[in-house]
């Protein structure tokens, strides 16, 4: 009788502990951010190792999350859609680009803030963009200008 009150106790135990570790995980993850901040848009000629929930950082500090991402049929380029936090003023002469986090590593997207005295609003675009840049191209190019050179 008493083996099956440690059993039940140890049991209660181990579920508590996985809520507090799920709880952490959605905090952690901001998953329950995704529109509440300014929501704009970018479009980028290419835009590899970008996925949806990619950060966006300005100064290297996370201020919001890329929300979608999709093709203009009509320019055949990447619309990219973020939301950043609301408490954040974007210039409309703001800039984005695609930085890589390491040499092995995922993408995210840097804001650079413009000088205009105009504020980016909810579903404006950000102009000026600049897209990634792909490593195994950056190779191709270095071997191929070392053979030509000889």
């Amino acid at each position: 009788m008493g083996n099956n009150i440690v059993e039940t106790i140890i049991g209660a135990v181990v579920l508590a502990f996985a809520a507090i570790f799920l709880i952490f995980a959605y905090r952690t993850a901001d998953l329950g951010a995704g529109g509440n901040g300014l929501n704009l848009i970018a479009k980028f000629d290419q835009v590899d190792g970008l996925q949806v929930g990619s950060d966006v950082r300005m100064s290297g500090i996370k201020v919001g999350t890329v929300t979608s991402q999709t093709l203009d049929t009509d320019s055949f380029r990447a619309v990219i859609g973020i939301s950043i936090d609301d408490k954040i003023q974007l210039p409309d002469d703001s800039a984005a680009k695609i930085a890589s986090e390491s040499l092995l590593g995922g993408s995210y997207l840097d804001l650079e803030p413009g000088g205009s005295e105009d504020i980016l609003a909810s579903g404006d675009e950000i102009t000026f963009t600049q897209s990634s840049v792909s490593l195994m191209d950056l190779i191709g190019q270095a071997i191929f200008s070392a053979t030509n050179d000889d």
